[in-house]
């Protein structure tokens, strides 16, 4: 969970709207296919919908399209120093605003409030699945119709992470359309974080903004004090606001996942990955990015033990961590599905004896022998989730007693696969019940150690 607070000056819009690559501006337009469906749209809070969507929902309004909004608390506790207003008197205040700014964009009497406590949408994830549930229901016709709106599921507020977190299961599960809208991402991100670059821009005409700061004024208790004394302070500053006064609004978006457009798996992993290795030398900025660099140190120091006999590397591309790994094992068989990067990383190892290099397309292949250490780093979610139980199979077959298991995942939505990082490790978690000897998480990646039953074997020397 990111550390932030409303009051923190933050990222400033003309940051997001540099040039070139930093520029939010110059995000790829809407994928067609959107227009005609039908959408659900979520908010945390009353005002998430306009920050984050109102100029969506305008549009969408315009085009005579079939929306239901959902709001899920009252934000009631917006202000918890406030000695003029109780959270019961401010609740009923912000539900009457959602209901203005809806009727600003075009949306009177198609919403619901749902009456969930503020602050506590994480304790409510079966309530919030069956609400989502049931919306979905509401709407005839084929599942990849209908578009599921809701807030980023790593925008860094609990509310907003829980309920992005929960919309993105039920969109999975159900073979709906996800769009996510990041709200406070905008504050404490910068244009140096990575994950905003694949996401989506909807271009606003002029009636849609309009109607978008028309429906951001309605949230009064917002955007003005409550009063001139200590507590009532107006909790959305100018400087943020700017963030939403774009001529645009950007997305996470993710497709429906339907028989025809199914979910990768690891029978397209060589295909999908010798395009992207051969599209670029390094498509992942292994040897630039100090994101790479930062997280090859963590790994490393992550591994419970110095040394190890004989080490599995699950998905080496080019090479940059296996590199790393050559020094921790007196073997090391590093494998990928794509030649084209096990070319670079056959350059980038000559000079390293103790490493193998070999193609195999995992679980279905599996190398012989055993290992004290097996590495799954960035691989976990191109599989399928029988993939996935599959190859955990294998790890415990052929892992050492006392065997190390390191597993290492992007948190962030990954656009055309069934898994994110959270599910890889905890399906590796009830798999295998193995201890865990280590567990890092933070905003962008979770790094955890599973150490294997039995004594560990003694490695005598270094590397005897």
């Amino acid at each position: 969970m990111v550390t932030f607070s409303h009051t923190d000056e933050g990222t400033a819009e003309a940051d997001w709207a540099g040039s070139g690559l930093a520029a939010v501006a110059e995000l790829p337009l809407a994928p067609e296919e959107l227009a005609g469906l039908r959408f659900v749209v979520l908010a945390a809070h009353p005002d998430d919908e306009t920050l984050g969507a109102g100029g969506l929902l305008a549009k969408l309004h315009s085009a005579g399209a079939d929306v239901e909004i959902l709001l899920f608390t009252a934000g009631e506790g917006s202000h918890p120093d406030s000695m003029t207003v109780s959270p019961g008197q401010l609740g009923t205040t912000r539900v009457n605003e959602f209901g203005a700014a809806l009727a600003a964009l075009g949306h009177t009497g198609n919403w619901r409030f749902l009456g969930l406590p503020d602050s506590g949408l994480a304790g409510h994830a079966a309530e919030i699945a069956a609400h989502l549930g049931e919306a979905a229901s509401r709407h005839s016709g084929p599942p990849d119709q209908l578009v599921i709106v809701a807030p980023y599921r790593n925008d860094g507020h609990a509310d907003h992470d829980a309920l992005g977190a929960a919309a993105a299961q039920v969109a999975r599960d159900g073979g709906h359309g996800l769009l996510e809208y990041p709200i406070w991402y905008w504050l404490w991100a910068t244009p140096a974080h990575p994950e905003w670059e694949s996401w989506t821009r909807f271009p606003l005409d002029p009636a849609a903004q309009a109607a978008k700061a028309a429906a951001m004024r309605a949230h009064a208790s917002q955007v003005l004090p409550l009063s001139p004394l200590p507590g009532d302070e107006a909790l959305l500053s100018a400087h943020f606001l700017r963030h939403f006064e774009r001529s645009f609004e950007a997305f996470a978006w993710t497709p429906a996942q339907t028989s025809a457009a199914a979910p990768h798996s690891s029978a397209d992993a060589e295909r999908i990955f010798d395009g992207v290795h051969s599209a670029a030398d390094d498509p992942w900025k292994y040897t630039t990015s100090w994101y790479e660099h930062r997280k090859r140190a963590l790994t490393l120091a992550a591994l419970p033990q110095e040394h190890y006999r004989s080490g599995l590397e699950i998905g080496c591309s080019i090479g940059t961590l296996t590199v790393e790994l050559a020094g921790r094992c007196a073997s090391l068989l590093a494998v990928d599905a794509s030649s084209a990067a096990l070319t670079r990383a056959a350059e980038r190892l000559a000079t390293f004896p103790g490493v193998t290099l070999r193609q195999l397309t995992l679980p279905g292949s599996w190398p012989d022998g055993t290992y004290d250490l097996v590495v799954v780093s960035e691989v976990g979610y191109y599989l399928s989730p029988a993939e996935f139980g599959l190859l955990l199979e294998r790890i415990e077959d052929s892992m050492k007693p006392g065997g190390t298991l390191l597993l290492c995942h992007w948190r962030h939505p990954v656009s055309g696969w069934e898994l994110d990082g959270e599910t890889v490790h905890a399906l590796a978690r009830d798999h295998l019940r193995w201890p865990t000897a280590g567990l890092y998480r933070e905003r962008d990646f979770v790094l955890e150690t599973l150490v294997a039953p039995g004594a560990r074997e003694s490695p005598g020397g270094p590397f005897d």
